[in-house]
């Protein structure tokens, strides 16, 4: 009876109506063709990104450096200070050069560019799978995932420019997918092995340390933290007997000057300021404040307890929850909490850097169209923010106008995070417990 009035209704309403509820209706995940939405998505890219590769000239940029340093390596040279290419001394950890080893051999010595740019190509979807299967896991829907495969910049990166930031950002997406399954230990492994190839990865350190703790236990946190650790130091052996003070000054360099000519943000303030160490560390403590803020008044939410109570226990080296609480708490570390955290920390740390270069957009691109959707703000102004910013890291060179937009749209979407998603990080009651389930 229901059935039959639900058909008369139907047919009563006008088609155009009906297309409507149906475009609405496969776009916010209610209907069965919205799962087709992420695989045809998918092999639109796959089609586009031959297509770069085929009518769009390479680029070169950083390969040919690549290139030189590993075969420095490859000649026996272990001291991080001698090995240097054509645009300057090798700055990235151990990992990347194991990396790049690899695609040295795999090019024919870098000479095969155009297999190169294949195989970035497949690094490229094989990162856009882990990204999609993120975003089904944390429930986002299906009208966000066209805005993971519209970006002019991010195929440029990969494909046309073949950087190191694809392998940090493929091994960062496999360490939030692991975490949302609770694989604490591939996490950590895919995790450490990213920062091992780039260290834009600690910017996400502070997130895995609580989603960690709070997710696997005080323990558990501290064995892989270990863990990590001893990865790091295991890759990079063969250069810390040659010159340990020099790896670690090359491979981990924060007093890194970068040059104004070549920034993406904060061009608007002007060379002066931005070289100035006064910026610079008015930056650092605005990074921390904003940092501590979110640590305390909204990620360790699921703890249930005050700030005191965590860390005076942490401080006598014991846990401050008991057996049944650590259940309680790991319950509430939901593949949304963890994607949202995880994200959240990335981006606060991207505001607050004094220099990003056009590379450095690969770690935001997959980030902001899930912190605005989690952020409650309307359809519309998620697309139009994303379009800004999209168009901004495509301005070259920076001007003060697109250097603003890029810090404008890192700052609103921080701000829409903090004021829209509180409830992500509130402890669930059995109601909400059961509500979620619903959904």
């Amino acid at each position: 009876m229901l059935l039959a009035t639900s058909r008369m209704a139907d047919s009563k309403t006008p088609i155009h109506q009906q297309a409507v509820r149906l475009v609405l209706d496969v776009a916010n995940g209610r209907h069965f063709l919205s799962k087709l939405i992420p695989p045809a998505l998918w092999a639109a890219d796959a089609l586009l990104c031959g297509l770069v590769i085929w009518k769009i000239p390479y680029t070169e940029i950083d390969w040919v450096a690549y290139m030189e340093q590993i075969s420095q390596f490859l000649s026996g040279e272990r001291d991080y200070t001698k090995i240097r290419g054509g645009t300057g001394p090798l700055v990235y950890p151990a990992a990347h050069v194991y990396t790049y080893t690899g695609l040295y051999h795999l090019t024919d010595e870098g000479k095969n560019i155009f297999f190169a740019q294949q195989l970035f190509a497949l690094l490229y979807l094989t990162t856009l799978t882990v990204v999609m299967a993120c975003y089904w896991k944390a429930k986002a829907p299906p009208y966000v995932f066209p805005l993971l495969i519209l970006s002019k910049r991010l195929h440029s990166i990969f494909v046309l420019r073949c950087f190191n930031d694809c392998f940090a950002v493929f091994f960062l997406w496999l360490a939030i997918f692991s975490l949302q399954n609770r694989s604490w230990q591939p996490a950590a492994v895919f995790y450490t092995w990213g920062l091992g190839i780039k260290m834009s990865l600690l910017l996400t350190l502070p997130a895995v340390g609580i989603i960690l703790f709070l997710g696997s236990g005080l323990y558990s946190s501290i064995l892989l933290a270990v863990m990590m650790g001893l990865v790091q130091v295991l890759i990079g052996i063969p250069f810390l007997v040659n010159n340990p003070w020099g790896y670690l000054g090359k491979a981990f360099e924060f007093s890194r000057q970068f040059f104004f000519k070549w920034t993406v943000n904060w061009r608007f303030v002007g060379e002066e300021t931005f070289l100035s160490k006064r910026f610079s560390l008015a930056l650092l403590g605005l990074h921390v404040v904003v940092l501590a803020g979110f640590i305390t008044r909204r990620w360790l939410k699921p703890a249930r307890k005050p700030l005191a109570a965590l860390v005076v226990p942490l401080a006598q080296g014991k846990s401050p929850f008991t057996l049944k609480e650590q259940q309680a708490v790991a319950r509430d570390i939901t593949p949304q909490y963890i994607m949202t955290t995880m994200l959240t920390a990335n981006v606060i740390g991207l505001l607050f850097a004094r220099s990003l270069h056009y590379q450095f957009y690969s770690y935001l691109a997959w980030s902001t169209p899930f912190l605005l959707w989690r952020s409650g703000a309307h359809p519309v102004l998620q697309y139009v923010l994303w379009a800004a910013q999209e168009w901004a890291w495509n301005v070259y060179p920076s001007t003060p106008v697109s250097s603003g937009v890029v810090v404008g749209v890192l700052a609103i979407t921080v701000g829409f995070v903090w004021f829209g998603v509180q409830e992500e990080w509130e402890p669930r009651t059995a109601a909400s417990k059961d509500e979620a389930a619903k959904r």
